[in-house]
């Protein structure tokens, strides 16, 4: 068997994707996701110019030695984009081999740990009271772990704030547009919301807050601490991850559980938060961690210190990469959570799919391969458009983590 050809397909069905199509001499195909919110065509020109070449003639089955090529063999390597076009490659094979065996690929990664995958959505709102409701709506439609977000009185746009019930597409504008931050407003107003969510359902629901990067370490101890009370399921990138080690201070200081990596590339990204246990749970995902091969290998790592997976699973990856999320979440033995942002409708149709919701639980399907395919005729009518993520600033204008 060899690759005969492969593609890359672009489309916006309410925001930009980035497929790629690989198929063989026996007219087997796999598609994988090199989507990168904001940056897609650097992806696209990756794909097309470095790697898509060097796959030709190569025989799709020898997984592990083609991941082994584009990581090793490329001089200049990891990075977002080196890394999801790698991600893409490796998603399309796993969907080829699984499909070649017959098999849904869960099958392939070892087989089952558990029946179904335990998701958390994303419910926000202007203010306090706004995000108690939409949390409320969460719980009503089955929700066992929703993350909680709100709007701060003084801050211009704050994070997570939505601009509806169930979808929340940040990338906005064909230029970035700009939001504020104030951490002082924030640590004086977040805990309040969380007394309010416990005051009102109790203890039975799972609750997370997102710090997206805004704290330093003690700021991020401090909000950790005044969360404890409120028994959070996890503390969400409360500081920014390039400096491993100041993850120790905020680890000295709070017993909140801490979860980071959603904007990891690889297993080094990660290896001192795992190996010092300076985090709970794990965030890397499919496409953003090179695909499943590399991605099983920062979760073995992480179970030998009891580190538990929680895969960002936002709309800026593909329906592509949330099922293959969710094999990988039936396999994985060291599971935590799933997150699960409803893509809409457009974009389900464009990518259509075997995965289900039901009462708070993901379900992969039984389709030979990781079950979901693309429509490239119903792809083609949604052109790319441009789309940057916003930047932050500080009241007095200095640049501020997004």
């Amino acid at each position: 068997m060899k690759i005969q050809a492969a593609k890359v397909i672009v489309t916006c069905p309410g925001r930009n994707f980035v497929t790629l199509k690989i198929t063989t001499d026996q007219g087997v195909y796999g598609i994988g996701d090199a989507t990168l919110n904001g940056r897609e065509l650097s992806v696209v020109s990756y794909l097309e110019d470095h790697v898509i070449p060097c796959l030709i003639g190569m025989d799709p089955q020898r997984i592990e030695d083609i991941w082994q090529y584009l990581y090793k063999g490329a001089y200049w390597r990891r990075g977002p984009v080196t890394m999801r076009a790698i991600a893409a490659v490796d998603m399309a094979l796993w969907d080829i081999k699984a499909k070649m065996a017959g098999m849904p690929l869960y099958q392939l990664l070892g087989g089952r740990s558990r029946d179904g995958v335990m998701v958390y959505g994303h419910a926000n709102g202007a203010d306090i009271a706004a995000t108690v409701e939409a949390v409320g709506h969460y719980i009503d439609m089955g929700y066992k772990a929703i993350r909680a977000q709100t709007g701060v009185p003084g801050i211009k746009d704050a994070y997570g704030v939505g601009r509806g019930k169930l979808y929340y597409e940040p990338a906005d504008a064909s230029l970035p547009s700009e939001t504020g931050w104030d951490t002082r407003k924030a640590l004086n107003y977040v805990p309040k919301l969380f007394e309010e969510l416990r005051k009102t359902y109790g203890f039975d629901h799972h609750l997370l807050h997102d710090g997206h990067h805004r704290y330093t370490p003690q700021e991020a101890a401090n909000l950790g601490k005044m969360l404890e009370p409120y028994q959070l399921f996890w503390l969400e990138d409360c500081t920014p991850a390039e400096n491993q080690e100041a993850f120790k201070l905020v680890r000295q200081h709070t017993t909140t559980p801490l979860a980071v990596g959603e904007i990891f590339n690889t297993i080094w990204d990660c290896k001192d938060l795992i190996q010092n246990q300076l985090i709970d749970y794990i965030r890397a995902t499919v496409v953003g961690a090179g695909g499943l091969t590399h991605l099983r290998r920062i979760a073995d790592l992480a179970s030998l210190y009891q580190v538990r997976t929680g895969c960002h699973g936002a709309t800026d990856l593909s329906p592509v990469t949330m099922g293959c999320a969710l094999h990988f979440d039936t396999w994985v033995p060291n599971f935590g959570i799933q997150e699960y942002m409803r893509h809409t409708d457009e974009t389900d149709a464009v990518f259509p799919h075997d995965y289900r919701f039901d009462r708070g639980m993901m379900y992969c399907g039984e389709t030979p391969g990781h079950g979901v395919d693309i429509d490239e005729a119903l792809a083609a009518k949604y052109p790319y458009r441009p789309a940057y993520l916003p930047v932050a600033r500080l009241e007095d204008g200095t640049m501020w983590n997004w």
